[in-house]
C-alpha cells in the first residue's frame, strides 16, 4: 500500500535534493547553467499545466506574469542592495514579495476570466501578454524602460570557497525555489482541490449541481498558476542578473504553452519534458544553424525566429502523433511494457 501523498512527495522531495548537489558538482558552469534555466521554466509550466490541465482555462499571458515576478525580485533587491541590507534571507524575502505581486495581478486577471470562456479568455490573456511589458517602457523611470534593470545578487558564501563556481550557486538556488513548488502544486493535484479543478473543467454544469463554485474555482487556479509563474520570473532574474522587456514577450507566453502541449498537458512530468524542450531546442536549433553559413542579415533573424519554428513543428507532430504529449507517450509504452506477458512463466504443452 502506497503512503499519504504528503509523505511520497517529501521522500521524492529529498530524494531530489540528495541528488541535485552531487549532479551539480559533476555538471560543467554552462550545463549547470541551463539545468537551473530549466528549473526556473518549470515553476511557470507547472503552475500553467495546473490552470489550462486540470481546470481547462487557457492563458496566453503566463510570459507576463513571469516579467511581473521578475521586476519584483529586480526592484526588492536593488533597494536590498541600496540600503546596504545582506544576509541569507534577502533573496527569500525578494521571491515572497515576487510571489505577493504575481498572485495580485493572478487574482485580477482569473476575476475576469471566470466569466469569460473561448477566444475571448485568450483574448484577455493575449492582452496581458502585451500590456505588462508596454509598462516598463511607459514607466521608464522605474522599471527601466527597453534596457530594462540589472539585479543584484550576493556571491556564494565564503565557506563554500573562494574557487566555488557561481553557476553551480545559481542551481542550489533553482532547486531550493523550484522544489517547493512542485511539493505543493503535487499535494494540490492530489486533494480536494484538485479534484474541483478537474470537475470543473470537465463539465462546469454538474459541478455547479454538485455544488461547486466554479468562478471561485477559477479564480483560485489562475491565482496559484501565476504563483508558479512568478516564482519561474524572479529565478530567470537572479539567473540573468538582469531584466528587461524583451525577455518576457509574447513568444515566451506562446512557448510556454506549447510546451505543456508537447510535454503532457494535465500532468506535471510533462511540465518537466516542456520545460526542458525550451532550453534544448534553442541550443539545439543554434548548433544546427552553426554548421550552415547564412548571410549575416538572414542569420540574425534564423537566429530569433527558427526555435519557434521548431517549437510549432514539434507541437504539430506530437499533437498528430502522441496527443498525450511526451508524458503520456511514456505511459501508454510503460503500461505496454508491463502487460507483456514474462516468458519465464509461459507454459508450453
Amino acid at each position: 500500500m502506497k503512503g499519504p501523498t504528503l509523505a511520497r512527495h517529501l521522500g521524492a522531495g529529498a530524494v531530489a535534493v540528495a541528488l541535485l548537489v552531487p549532479v551539480s558538482f559533476a555538471l560543467e558552469p554552462f550545463r549547470a547553467f541551463q539545468l537551473a534555466t530549466v528549473a526556473a521554466y518549470l515553476c511557470a509550466t507547472a503552475g500553467l499545466t495546473v490552470l489550462t490541465g486540470l481546470n481547462g482555462q487557457l492563458s496566453l499571458g503566463h510570459g507576463a506574469l513571469m516579467a511581473v515576478g521578475a521586476y519584483t525580485v529586480a526592484l526588492s533587491q536593488t533597494a536590498f542592495a541600496d540600503a546596504g541590507v545582506t544576509g541569507g534571507w534577502v533573496l527569500p524575502v525578494s521571491f515572497g514579495a515576487a510571489v505577493g505581486a504575481t498572485v495580485a495581478v493572478g487574482a485580477l486577471v482569473g476575476v475576469a476570466a471566470a466569466r469569460l470562456r473561448g477566444p475571448y479568455l485568450a483574448g484577455v490573456t493575449l492582452a496581458v501578454a502585451v500590456v505588462v511589458p508596454a509598462l516598463t517602457v511607459t514607466f521608464d523611470g522605474v522599471l527601466g524602460g527597453e534596457q530594462g534593470l540589472s539585479v543584484p545578487v550576493d556571491p556564494p558564501p565564503a565557506g563554500l570557497g573562494a574557487s566555488f563556481p557561481y553557476e553551480r550557486w545559481q542551481l542550489w538556488i533553482a532547486g531550493a525555489a523550484t522544489l517547493p513548488v512542485l511539493l505543493l502544486l503535487g499535494n494540490l493535484v492530489r486533494s480536494r482541490y484538485g479534484r474541483t479543478f478537474r470537475a470543473v473543467r470537465d463539465d462546469e454544469v454538474a459541478a455547479r449541481l454538485a455544488g461547486i463554485d466554479v468562478a471561485r474555482t477559477q479564480v483560485l487556479a489562475f491565482v496559484v498558476s501565476a504563483a508558479g509563474a512568478g516564482v519561474g520570473g524572479g529565478l530567470l532574474a537572479v539567473l540573468a542578473q538582469s531584466v528587461s522587456p524583451g525577455a518576457f514577450s509574447l513568444t515566451l507566453s506562446l512557448s510556454l504553452v506549447m510546451a505543456v502541449v508537447v510535454g503532457g498537458l494535465g500532468r506535471l512530468a510533462g511540465a518537466g519534458w516542456g520545460a526542458v524542450l525550451l532550453v534544448a531546442l534553442p541550443d539545439l536549433t543554434h548548433s544546427v544553424t552553426g554548421l550552415v553559413s547564412f548571410p549575416p542579415a538572414l542569420a540574425q533573424r534564423m537566429a530569433g525566429n527558427l526555435p519557434l519554428a521548431v517549437f510549432g513543428v514539434t507541437l504539430v507532430v506530437v499533437v498528430v502523433a502522441a496527443p498525450g504529449g511526451i508524458q503520456g507517450l511514456l505511459s501508454r509504452s510503460g503500461r505496454a511494457l508491463r502487460s507483456r506477458p514474462d516468458p519465464s512463466t509461459t507454459h508450453h504443452p
